[in-house]
């Protein structure tokens, strides 16, 4: 019988898969006549520069977008950085112009890329996070107005935080997104892709479109923490492998860039740019995200385009000038209601950089920061502002609030009004918060508050930040014991830090103490501090525990909802609640939102299993698998479903890739062994079995490790 197998599979469901659920005026931009059949830029779409700034137009045929992810802007040779190793870089800024007083608007990946592909801040657009957000349909991007121009438009992304469902892909022809997906657990350095074979995607696009007008974004993401060169740079910079991360992604980028540089190429506008900097620890900040000092605000910005005499321009420049500019430079329109100016004109009088940090604001419940620099100087708006002299003091070591407060009072005016507001974000799924948890970044969300004093500044915060920081590291390293109790000692500072119950919860449920999660996730509840994830899996839990009424209770929001992870777990708990009809309905529904999501798939073919539906249950874990053949569930329900098609064999072969790809889903290990006694292959069961006795947790599965004892016994093992 294969009884206890699928009684098994069903708790593997409920218990594993709970996460399932100044200008320089002599410089003249002049690229010469065009002979390549590119008609001249009419004076209505690209009027000419003021004369007296000094200006040319750039009579570009292609334009290139290179943003490298986490690059801080004196990490560069050309910064200067006599210790960096960026050979190809130093050659695109010795023949452009660098911007030295280059700053972006936001401090995590997906809204800083946002603010670059509108030509609008972050309270304009309304993406303030990594998570969460969407860029709305109603916003044209960068592609959508070269697309229209009659450009060939493709973008190579290296990382999960700029996936297509975030909304950055429209207009391009090409957005190659395709990194290593999330397999259902979550792996510290996942969900991203080395720059090398970005770039090689890029150049393949590029060769093909030759004779065409082209607009590439191309993006790298390797400098990115956990810091970890590939040779021979990790030998070079053994003691600074942030440097050899940097090096690493000069080498990547220098192909593309002899391509697009070369003499007999096309005119193209090359424009290279991160989207924030790195602390390395100024001002007790370990990564990025939680401030905006110039560490990771302040960004490298080159412009590069044939025959351009190389300078070194004093004024300003944002994020939000380089959409304008490219568009001008290729002879396209600007569309009116850009934020931004383009670089190629004199920096308009009285310009404003403003910036923001909102994801401890949003995931933590912390005051929310903004800032504006305008005239170099740069007011932070917090509980505890601060005011600093940018040209005095570029490592902002001397607030200057008190002695300088009619300066303090003048920047805090120029605040926008609207950046106050934060519109409500949407739900994060498990998957992308996996994903995003696979990369380094937290997710989830707090409750805002009226007002904010000092105790929710985030700079009396840094300890509780490195803290929590500890707990990811803890967790994700298998320090299970270490997590959970730096987990409490976070949540006894303060009592409403979300990610610090989410860290705990699992924990002790990779420990197989359910109960004890349980209680973490109710009062993460209570105190409403619990993340959408969280509460999905308090629901999961409690149906578990045969608890279904209150599992549904907090699931029915997702009834009427487009969240397919929050469907799938509604489905699966009106599965274990015997209302199967209802339940297949409501899973239907979550397919129907998104086909290419491989989990409401799983959760059907789970819907299907408890119904003894073996074919449909084979189907749709068939379909998952399509999408992302490393589900390490969706291969045990397939196993499940063969089995009882009397298929053993290939049950066999289907459990062992469960194994394979989730070596601590004990459910899985024991099904496995199971059916390898079945069809004799005794090696199988007997590893399997020795496995599941030595390290299976007693606490949830006492009866079956007695079980196991008597097969190996029988087996002839120990």
């Amino acid at each position: 019988m294969f009884g206890s197998g699928r009684k098994r599979l069903v708790a593997a469901a409920r218990g594993r898969a709970l996460a399932f659920a100044g200008v320089v005026a002599v410089a003249s931009w002049s690229c010469g006549q065009v002979d390549r059949g590119v008609a001249e830029a009419s004076p209505e779409s690209h009027p000419p520069a003021p004369e007296a700034a000094g200006f040319g137009t750039i009579p570009v045929e292609d334009v290139l977008l290179v943003t490298v992810d986490t690059l801080r802007a004196d990490a560069l040779g050309f910064s200067p950085n006599e210790r960096a190793e960026t050979p190809a870089l130093d050659r695109l800024a010795a023949a452009g112009w660098v911007y030295s007083n280059a700053h972006a608007h936001s401090v995590m990946t997906l809204p800083s890329h946002a603010n670059l592909l509108t030509g609008l801040n972050p309270y304009q657009h309304g993406v303030r996070d990594n998570t969460g957000f969407r860029l709305p349909v109603s916003m044209p991007t960068a592609a959508e107005l070269f697309s229209a121009a009659g450009f060939a438009t493709g973008a190579f992304v290296a990382a999960f935080p700029l996936d297509a469902r975030f909304g950055l892909d429209r207009g391009f022809e090409v957005y190659d997104d395709d990194y290593p997906r999330d397999t259902g657990r979550v792996a510290v350095g996942a969900n991203q892709r080395a720059g090398g074979e970005v770039v090689e995607r890029a150049l393949a696009w590029w060769r093909l479109h030759s004779g065409e007008r082209r607009f590439a974004w191309v993006h790298l993401y390797d400098p990115h923490a956990p810091y970890a060169p590939p040779e021979p740079f990790a030998s070079r910079f053994a003691g600074d492998p942030y440097a050899g991360e940097v090096a690493a992604t000069d080498a990547f980028l220098r192909p593309l860039l002899d391509l697009v540089t070369d003499r007999e190429a096309p005119p193209a506008l090359v424009v290279f740019t991160s989207d924030h900097g790195e602390a390395l620890g100024d001002h007790g900040e370990k990564t990025h995200g939680l401030f905006a000092y110039e560490a990771t605000l302040r960004v490298p910005l080159v412009l590069w385009a044939p025959g351009v005499e190389p300078a070194r321009p004093s004024r300003g420049a944002r994020h939000i000038d380089l959409l304008p500019t490219m568009l001008r430079s290729a002879g396209v329109a600007v569309p009116a209601g850009l934020a931004g100016s383009s670089l190629l004109e004199p920096e308009p009088l009285g310009a404003v950089t403003y910036f923001e940090a909102m994801t401890a604001h949003l995931e933590r419940g912390w005051a929310p920061l903004r800032g504006v620099i305008s005239a170099g100087y740069k007011m932070i708006s917090l509980p505890l502002p601060e005011l600093y002299d940018l040209a005095a003091d570029p490592g902002e070591t001397t607030n200057r609030v008190a002695s300088d407060r009619r300066r303090a009072r003048e920047l805090a005016e120029l605040l926008p009004a609207g950046s106050a507001s934060l519109a409500a974000s949407g739900a994060v799924t498990a998957e992308e918060r996996a994903a995003l948890e696979s990369l380094g970044y937290l997710s989830g969300r707090a409750p805002s508050k009226a007002s904010y004093g000092a105790a929710d500044d985030p700079k009396n915060l840094v300890a509780l930040d490195r803290k929590i920081h500890e707990v990811v590291d803890r967790f994700h390293t298998g320090r299970l014991r270490e997590a959970a109790r730096l987990a409490e000692e976070a949540i006894r500072e303060r009592p409403d830090l979300g990610p610090a119950y989410y860290y705990l919860a699992q924990s002790l449920l990779e420990e197989g103490r359910a109960a004890e999660a349980l209680e973490v996730m109710q009062r993460a509840r209570e105190l409403e501090a619990a993340s959408g994830v969280l509460l999905r899996q308090l629901s999961l839990l409690l149906a578990e525990a045969g608890r279904y009424r209150e599992a549904l209770e907090i699931l029915e929001r997702y009834r009427s909802s487009e969240d397919p992870e929050g469907l799938s777990a509604l489905g699966q708990v009106l599965t274990q609640a015997g209302r199967h009809a209802e339940a297949r309905t409501v899973l239907g529904r979550a397919v129907g939102l998104d086909d290419d999501d491989p989990r409401p798939h799983e959760a059907l073919a789970l819907a299907s299993l408890n119904v003894g539906d073996w074919a449909q249950a084979r189907q749709d874990a068939d379909r998952a698998l399509a999408l992302n053949d490393a589900l390490p569930l969706s291969w045990n329900y397939l196993g499940t479903a063969l089995y009882n098609l009397g298929e053993r064999r290939q049950a066999l072969a289907a459990l062992r890739q469960a194994v394979t790809h989730d070596p601590e889903n004990f459910d899985s290990l024991y099904n496995l062994a199971v059916v390898a006694m079945e069809v004799g292959d005794q090696a199988v069961a007997r590893q399997a079995l020795g496995r599941f006795v030595a390290e299976a947790p007693p606490a949830r599965y006492q009866p079956d490790i007695r079980q196991a004892r008597l097969w190996l016994q029988g087996l002839g093992a120990s």
